[in-house]
C-alpha cells in the first residue's frame, strides 16, 4: 500500500501524474483510431482527453498571494482529491484482487480479525447489566460456530480455489451476516445505554469483517450465485443500517490494510452501497 501513502501525501503531484498518464493515453488510443464509442458529436476518448486537459489547467493555477485560509482551503481539496483518486484507484480493498487466488488470500487474511472480534464479544456479557446480558448472549449464541466454519471454508478455498469449495463459502458468510444483523436488532433493544453501547459496538466489529469478507466472496461469484446469496438474506443490511458507527468500522478497516480513515470511510460505504444494491 505504499503507492497509496504517496498518494495521500502528494495529491497534487499524483493527480497531475495521472491526468498526464490519461492525457497520454488518450493520444495513442485516437492515433490508433480507437474511440471507447460516441460522446455527443465527438468520442469517449476526445472527451476524457478534454477533460484531463482542463483539470491539468486548474491544477496549474498559482494561488499567488491567497491568504492563510484559502491555502489552508486549498490543501483540503487537495486532500480530498488525492482521496477520490485513490477510492477510483482501488475502489475497495477487499476487492483489488483480479483473480480467485488473490481474494481467497485476502479472505484469509481478515480471519485472525475475525475470531478476535468474536473472542470481543464472547466477553462483553460481563460489560452489560445483569438483566441485559442474556439477550445479548442469545442474540450472539451462533457467532462461534460460525466464525469457526467460515475460517475452515476460507482456508480450504485458498488451498483449492474450485466451484464447491466456493458455493460452501458463500453460504457459510451469509449465514454468519444474518446472525449479525439479526443479533443488531436484537441489541437495538436494549434499554440501559452503557449496555446498548457495548453491545453494539461489539457486534458491529464482526459485522464490518463479514461485510468485507461478504464483498470478496460476491467479487468471485456469479451475478446468479450472488442474486442466490441475497434471496437468503431475510435481515437486510439497510434494516441494521441505523445502529451502526461509521467510525469505528472505518477505523477497523483503515487498521487492517494500513490506510488512512479518510479512504476507509469512503471505501466502507461504497461496500455497504454495493451489498444492497445487491439485495443484501
Amino acid at each position: 500500500m505504499n503507492f497509496i501513502t504517496n498518494i495521500w501525501n502528494h495529491p497534487k503531484t499524483s493527480a497531475a501524474g495521472l491526468l498526464i498518464a490519461v492525457v497520454s493515453i488518450a493520444g495513442v488510443l485516437s492515433q490508433q483510431g480507437i474511440t471507447l464509442g460516441k460522446a455527443g458529436t465527438g468520442t469517449v476518448v476526445t472527451l476524457v482527453a478534454a477533460l484531463a486537459t482542463a483539470l491539468l489547467g486548474l491544477l496549474a493555477k498559482d494561488p499567488g498571494a491567497a491568504s492563510q485560509q484559502v491555502s489552508k482551503s486549498a490543501s483540503q481539496q487537495a486532500k480530498l482529491g488525492a482521496l477520490m483518486l485513490i477510492a477510483l484507484l482501488i475502489p475497495l480493498p477487499w476487492m483489488q484482487g483480479c483473480t480467485a487466488a488473490r481474494v481467497a488470500q485476502d479472505i484469509v487474511n481478515w480471519t485472525p480479525a475475525l475470531q478476535g472480534a468474536v473472542a470481543t464479544v464472547d466477553s462483553t456479557a460481563a460489560l452489560l447489566v445483569p438483566a441485559d446480558a442474556p439477550i445479548f448472549a442469545a442474540a450472539t449464541s451462533g457467532f462461534d460456530a460460525a466464525s469457526n466454519l467460515l475460517v475452515a471454508q476460507a482456508k480450504a478455498y485458498l488451498a483449492n480455489p474450485s466451484a464447491g469449495v466456493l458455493a460452501q463459502l458463500q453460504t457459510q458468510i451469509v449465514t454468519l451476516q444474518q446472525q449479525v444483523n439479526a443479533a443488531l436488532l436484537q441489541a437495538a433493544k436494549i434499554v440501559d445505554a452503557a449496555s446498548q453501547a457495548h453491545a453494539l459496538a461489539a457486534i458491529q466489529a464482526v459485522g464490518t469483517i463479514a461485510t468485507a469478507i461478504l464483498s470478496l466472496v460476491a467479487s468471485v461469484s456469479s451475478k446468479a450465485a450472488v442474486a442466490h446469496m441475497a434471496a437468503q438474506s431475510g435481515v437486510k443490511l439497510s434494516m441494521v443500517r441505523p445502529y451502526l458507527d461509521d467510525e469505528r468500522a472505518a477505523g477497523l478497516v483503515a487498521a487492517h490494510y494500513g490506510e488512512p480513515v479518510e479512504l476507509a470511510r469512503v471505501q466502507v460505504a461504497k461496500a455497504e452501497q454495493a451489498e444492497i444494491g445487491a439485495g443484501f
